[in-house]
């Protein structure tokens, strides 16, 4: 917890029905006016010459405007005061007038002459977010407030004013303490909050008559969430907003733990671990796991690294849930094929050149029957190879034998979009070298075709000096 403290205390003005007077009449006078057009109070524009596009705004909302000179007791009965005249002398005379008549006063640029400071506001009216950086940063201010704006839902607001009308029943049928607070938990989460947000207000209401009826207990619900390549900011919004929200989270090994922490502070997170050749829960196990918190009433996030339907078991999870009656739904994530493409700022798809995108992980070619999508790579189809590595030498050979030229151009990529990411570019009879190199710890993405020559090498390290290198090496020690 930061120990550094405030100059200012966050607070928020009852102005519902209340003068609020503002003065100027140019941009500093027109944004403070439009800050306020988010209240009910009533604005009250000193302003004799407008400029045109002030003007019209406050025709066009039919604001009260009074074109005058300040006079001092222009301030009288207002709630608030904003001194926005760009003339920092009659600005300071504008507050002074307040605080004489012990009004709360702000002066545009002027922290002096400022008792309240206006902050960025995010409106899911009747829920408002502020945020303040006490004058040292508008710009950052407005850089979070986007942040939070896109987090929280639309419907925020609509979902705040039905729990005012719930209010006095819960507080008459369900007891003080933690009945209550399951109650309201469910409420904003769980399947009214999801009503809601779909339009569905009498499927809110019946959800939130439910609820009440069983005194807060709620169904089970469980999220199979992609959480993306691994770069936390290309995790969706909608997958943020399923984290806050669920009781349990149960994620994979290949997803960041920065990603895990976006979690709820009291979310109980499992670890399931699945990776190759390290699964500390089986398949079956986890589906018995998701079942089980399903069945106790848990809101699960099953976090999956990139997006759950490609190469993330999502059917079998799925299978599973419904055949327990468990609801759930898919939240979709960026798939590592993408992620590594744009790493290369490579063409998946090329006019004139490949039409077609093959994902695979590549153990199909180790078997006796060529698929059909090796002859496809011949024409021209661009193949990303899941967990590359280990069936590299696999991969480059079965597709020579298909007839793709050995000359074919790739592209690999180690833990794709995050920071520590290595990108590499050889052609396909390199490719079985990968198998050797110990170098190679994370999650390898292979990109085989002829739109791979579009991407751009300059930051790609190509994967014949690491031959090389290797054959130097062995030919020393012997």
């Amino acid at each position: 917890m930061s120990t550094t403290r405030l100059t200012t205390f966050p607070a928020f003005f009852r102005v519902s029905g209340r003068t609020v007077a503002v003065f100027g009449n140019g941009d500093e006078a027109f944004a403070k006016v439009r800050l306020l057009r988010n209240t009910d109070a009533h604005i009250v524009a000193y302003a004799e010459d407008p400029e045109p596009d002030y003007r019209d705004y406050l025709a066009a909302n039919k604001l009260d405007v009074i074109a005058a000179s300040f006079a001092a007791d222009q301030v009288d009965g207002a709630a608030l005061v904003f001194a926005a005249t760009g003339d920092e002398q009659q600005d300071q005379a504008i507050v002074t007038a307040a605080r004489a008549a012990r009004i709360p006063a702000n002066a545009v640029d002027q922290p002096e002459f400022c008792d309240f400071l206006t902050p960025a506001l995010v409106n899911r009216a009747p829920v408002a977010v502020a945020i303040g950086t006490e004058g040292a940063g508008p710009v950052l201010a407005q850089m979070i407030r986007a942040r939070v704006d896109q987090m929280l839902s639309p419907s925020l607001g609509r979902l705040a004013s039905l729990a005012v009308d719930y209010r006095d029943s819960v507080e008459r049928l369900i007891p003080k303490g933690v009945s209550r607070r399951i109650f309201w938990r469910r409420f904003f989460t769980g399947a009214v909050a999801d009503s809601v947000d779909a339009g569905d207000v009498s499927g809110a209401r019946r959800s939130a008559n439910a609820l009440l009826s069983t005194s807060g207990r709620a169904e089970g619900h469980v999220w199979l969430v992609g959480a993306g390549p691994g770069a936390e900011d290309l995790l969706t919004l909608r997958a943020q907003r399923v984290l806050m929200e669920a009781d349990v989270i149960v994620y994979d090994a290949l997803v960041p733990q920065a990603i895990v922490d976006m979690g709820r502070r009291d979310a109980e997170r499992l670890s399931v671990g699945k990776r190759k050749n390290c699964h500390s829960k089986s398949q079956g196990e986890i589906n018995r796991l998701l079942v089980r918190l399903g069945q106790d009433g848990k809101r699960v996030v099953r976090l999956k690294s990139g997006d759950p339907l490609v190469y993330g078991r999502a059917g079998e999870e799925m299978a599973a849930l419904r055949e327990a009656g468990i609801s759930y739904e898919i939240v979709p994530g960026i798939t590592s094929a993408f992620a590594a493409a744009a790493d290369f700022d490579l063409p998946l798809t090329l006019r004139g050149v490949a039409s077609s995108l093959i994902f695979t992980t590549g153990h199909d070619l180790t078997g006796d029957v060529m698929p059909d999508w090796a002859r496809l790579a011949v024409s021209g189809a661009t193949i990303a190879v899941y967990m590359g590595r280990s069936v590299a030498a696999a991969v480059a050979g079965r597709l020579v034998e298909a007839g793709l030229s050995p000359d074919t151009t790739v592209a690999v990529v180690e833990n794709a979009s995050r920071t520590d990411r290595r990108l590499f570019h050889g052609v396909l009879k390199e490719l079985p070298d990968l198998e050797a190199r110990d170098d190679l710890a994370g999650p390898v993405m292979v990109i085989i075709g002829e739109a791979v020559a579009g991407a751009n090498f300059q930051r790609s390290e190509p994967l014949s000096a690491w031959t090389a290198t290797a054959r130097a090496r062995m030919g020393s020690e012997a």
